[in-house]
């Protein structure tokens, strides 16, 4: 039995949640499982969970894409483990990748390492950019929220109002609260 797996990060993307339940009956899903959700938000993925509990021996579990799946290759590789034991495998069509085959499990440990070097890549080079740019004076970091607001922060504690209901009232953490005043 194909057994479908679609997920998108937002609620904004029917369009693509859509494509991928279409894709996926077209090549004869029988039961597809969705949710919208970000893979690295959210600690479980209740509709991942569910569609790995339910794959039986001789299933294929089958997604649209690989990184509606995994966050890692660690974490790939360990689903793709846990559906062997079981019996089942992993199908992932665009990358026409299948581990119901020992090539099919080669590819995708080989495209999975790549995808996390690529993203390795990515964060370095993101990390030497930022560096520039603080050296050039021309990133300061994200502008310190709570501190826009000493004025409001000062005015509720000049009334005599605690700094919990403070933070509260404003929206901001109890620690900024008390920055505020001390800076005052």
């Amino acid at each position: 039995m194909l057994i479908g797996y679609a997920r998108t990060s937002t609620l904004d993307q029917t369009a693509s949640i859509e494509a991928q339940e279409r894709d996926l009956k077209v090549i004869g899903c029988e039961r597809i499982f969705t949710e919208q959700v970000s893979s690295v938000d959210v600690v479980a993925r209740e509709g991942l969970a569910e569609a790995l509990d339910y794959v039986r021996e001789g299933d294929t579990l089958v997604v649209t894409r690989l990184d509606r799946l995994a966050r890692s290759v660690p974490h790939l590789l360990a689903m793709v483990d846990g559906l062997t034991k079981r019996g089942a495998a992993l199908r992932i069509l665009n990358m026409n990748v299948d581990t119901n085959d020992p090539t099919g499990r080669l590819m995708l440990t080989l495209l999975g390492g790549i995808a996390e070097f690529e993203r390795g890549i990515m964060l370095e080079r993101q990390r030497e950019g930022i560096a520039k740019a603080k050296a050039a004076g021309k990133y300061k970091g994200r502008k310190p929220t709570a501190m826009a607001q000493s004025a409001e922060v000062m005015a509720l504690h000049n009334e005599g109002i605690g700094a919990t209901e403070i933070a509260k009232r404003i929206g901001i953490g109890r620690a900024s609260v008390y920055r505020i005043i001390r800076a005052a």
